[in-house]
């Protein structure tokens, strides 16, 4: 069973789009699968969508967290709720596009890899953000060793034993990779698309995209190094 674990804020507008495309991949794929909406207590027409969804297509269902948490416990939920033996994640912005699914399904189970990620080789952000999120990959790179060109691509693929590697902390949803390598798991990645924004507001200003992962970061690194001595 595949499960594909989808966190949303406030995404009214992208969540009948984003579900249509996913039924279609998955159907293409003729594999039994669930699709989690995990409604991290928005306050638009998000829930109403996402009932619309569960409607249309049986293999989704909604997990409504009762407050706004964030994007990392939200997605931490979402995953201890799959049930699949492979578990799916992606943004529901719209910006991640499904079709690219079946090219990291298709890296796990080839054997080579636990944790297939994707990589926005051709970004649709703002010339600010991408400089920022290169500078921040490149140091991420160095300090944590996860090996992958853009931790921040939330397009993912894992078998279901790497989800133990994952515990509550400050945007975990952007060291998946880092916690999955420092767990003794295989990580690797393949180009992906990205598409622009087209409906609701980013969620990340410049303190979500500069200083508060570079916190993080530096916390990730020392609980590694800890857990790392004799």
């Amino acid at each position: 069973m595949l499960s594909l674990v989808i966190p949303v804020y406030n995404e009214s507008g992208n969540i009948l789009p984003l579900a249509a495309s996913a039924v279609e991949v998955f159907t293409t794929l003729g594999r039994e699968y669930e699709i989690i909406f995990v409604n991290d207590g928005s306050t638009d027409g998000t829930a109403a969508e996402i009932t619309d969804a569960t409607g249309r297509w049986p293999h989704c269902r909604e997990l409504r967290l009762p407050r706004n948490s964030g994007q990392a416990a939200a997605l931490l939920a979402g995953l201890r709720e799959a049930r699949g033996e492979l578990i799916v994640m992606m943004d529901g912005d719209g910006q991640n596009d499904p079709r690219d699914i079946p090219e990291l399904l298709a890296l796990v189970e080839g054997g080579t890899v636990d944790l297939a990620c994707g990589w926005r080789v051709d970004r649709h952000d703002s010339t600010l953000r991408r400089i920022m999120s290169r500078v921040a990959n490149a140091v991420r790179g160095r300090l944590l060793g996860d090996g992958v060109h853009d931790s921040g691509c939330q397009l993912r693929v894992m078998r279901r034993a790497v989800r133990d590697a994952f515990y509550p902390m400050e945007l975990m949803q952007s060291f998946v990779p880092a916690l999955a390598v420092a767990a003794g798991f295989r990580v690797g990645e393949r180009p992906v698309r990205h598409h622009a924004r087209h409906r609701g507001d980013s969620k990340y200003g410049l303190g979500r995209l500069w200083w508060r992962p570079a916190v993080a970061m530096l916390g990730l690194r020392w609980r590694m190094w800890r857990n790392s001595r004799p």
